[in-house]
């Protein structure tokens, strides 16, 4: 075998030139799948690691709530859920798999912003939700894609009267200039927009009597929320806006509101029984993802809890679109490369059977086999394609490395912030293992024709070709 491969070595380098751009070739289709293939590992990663750190890997909710539930969260509730957090909390499988597990309540409703200086309502989807857990959710990147952490006070455990708005939705209710927000432009007066009285008096009307109830807090900017309850009934919070924060989508900019899990729970069951609308798991390792979600929906089957289990990437239809995406985008190239390889190596490996017919027939006339000759040529383009591809994929992680350490920094899908740009190619080594394997293959197919072909050559007619 090493005799072979010496020989093939030998036989490449008779003529450099041709080699050279072949080998070439098959560098810059290595190259070519390598960065993209890391460009688009690294885009999984930043996408995986924006879901997990809003929504976490799993959620569970009332069963039904996933298709219907969007309409009328309060009546998918779940009941006593603090009973079932402890449940999952103190389960032996689960506890070591988790880090975080908190309640949150959606829901539906009218805000409103009659300070004088406004005079604007907009309908809103909030979430409720407890801060310190939201703190550490977004804590997580365990992949190392993330920009660094900087803590955010805007919201307490001890103020549940502090809310956040997408800046949308801020700017439609006059709360730019309030807010200091940059790039906000200020809503038109109020003389030049035309508004319904009657709602926007009965909002003011409920929220005068919240204020009368709870005090106000002149120091922040408040707007009113107006929500049904879970019986029907119309109930009116006062939340202070400590700020905004821009959301990834438009339509979620403009209709977002956080706030604390209380005052959501208080809006929409009043002086009901308070539940929650979703009971949220982030894991330590996303790898474990599969394994928690089995034993979650085996511990509340066992526990004959009406309840379901969803992962983020059910939540976030995005994500597995932007797989999708990536992946079949990544496919082609490795097509197209592959065809690219495969002639290349054809052509090469095709001219070098006739430069060499002469020597063919002297070899075979000195009594060399047919499967010698074949092999020799198909080692000649097995070395060619591995080399080739080796020189790739140096190429693709030095220039990954100099692109990760350039500081540069983009807008990835389905984020609100700027991100470090990266290049995951040496910390994928898998991918560079098979890119390199399939190009070597891709080579060592290409050289079966050509190789078949000297092998099938007369003797005779090898000796007196001209």
């Amino acid at each position: 075998m090493m005799r072979l491969l010496q020989i093939a070595f030998r036989n490449i380098l008779r003529n450099r030139r041709r080699s050279l751009m072949t080998g070439s070739a098959v560098a810059a289709g290595a190259a070519a799948m390598l960065l993209f293939g890391g460009f688009a590992a690294y885009i999984f990663a930043g996408l995986e690691t924006n879901n997990v750190q809003r929504v976490g890997h799993l959620t569970i909710f009332r069963s039904g709530y996933f298709l219907f539930g969007s309409g009328n969260p309060a009546a998918y509730g779940i009941d006593r859920y603090q009973s079932v957090i402890d449940l999952v909390r103190k389960d032996p499988v689960l506890q070591p798999m988790i880090r975080v597990v908190t309640p949150t309540q959606t829901l539906l409703g009218i805000a409103g912003n009659f300070s004088g200086e406004a005079d604007a309502s907009k309908t809103f989807m909030g979430v409720g939700l407890i801060p310190s857990d939201r703190e550490r959710m977004r804590q997580w990147d365990e992949f190392g894609v993330s920009a660094r952490y900087v803590g955010d006070a805007r919201l307490s455990d001890q103020d549940p009267e502090r809310g956040l708005l997408g800046v949308g939705i801020a700017r439609i209710l006059g709360l730019c200039a309030p807010l200091s927000l940059p790039n906000c432009a200020g809503a038109p007066r109020a003389a030049e927009v035309k508004k319904p009285v009657s709602v926007r008096q009965d909002i003011a009307d409920l929220a005068a009597r919240s204020i009368e109830r709870g005090g106000d807090k002149q120091a922040m900017p408040q707007i009113n929320l107006l929500a049904a309850t879970a019986g029907g009934a119309p109930n009116v919070v006062v939340l202070s806006v400590r700020g905004a924060e821009s959301q990834a989508a438009k339509e979620l900019d403009d209709n977002y509101v956080a706030m604390h899990l209380a005052l959501a729970q208080q809006l929409v069951y009043g002086r009901g029984e308070h539940k929650a609308t979703g009971i949220v798991l982030q894991l330590h390792r996303s790898e474990d993802m599969p394994a928690a979600r089995a034993r979650l929906t085996t511990v509340l089957q066992q526990n004959n809890l009406p309840l379901e289990v969803r992962d983020f990437a059910e939540q976030v239809p995005f994500y597995t679109q932007v797989v999708a995406l990536f992946s079949s985008i990544f496919f082609f190239i490795a097509l197209v490369m592959g065809v690219i390889v495969l002639f290349a190596v054809v052509n090469t490996m095709t001219m070098n059977v006739m430069e060499r017919t002469n020597e063919i027939g002297t070899i075979r006339a000195m009594g060399v086999r047919r499967a010698s000759i074949r092999w020799q040529f198909i080692a000649e383009g097995a070395l060619i394609g591995a080399v080739g591809a080796s020189i790739g994929a140096v190429l693709a992680i030095a220039i990954a490395l100099l692109i990760n350490r350039a500081g540069l920094t983009w807008m990835p899908p389905g984020s609100a912030a700027p991100s470090p740009l990266r290049l995951e190619v040496l910390s994928h080594p898998r991918l560079i293992l098979s890119t390199w394997l399939v190009l070597a293959v891709m080579a060592t197919i290409a050289a079966l024709l050509p190789a078949g072909r000297a092998a099938r050559l007369s003797v005779v007619d090898a000796l007196r070709h001209v």
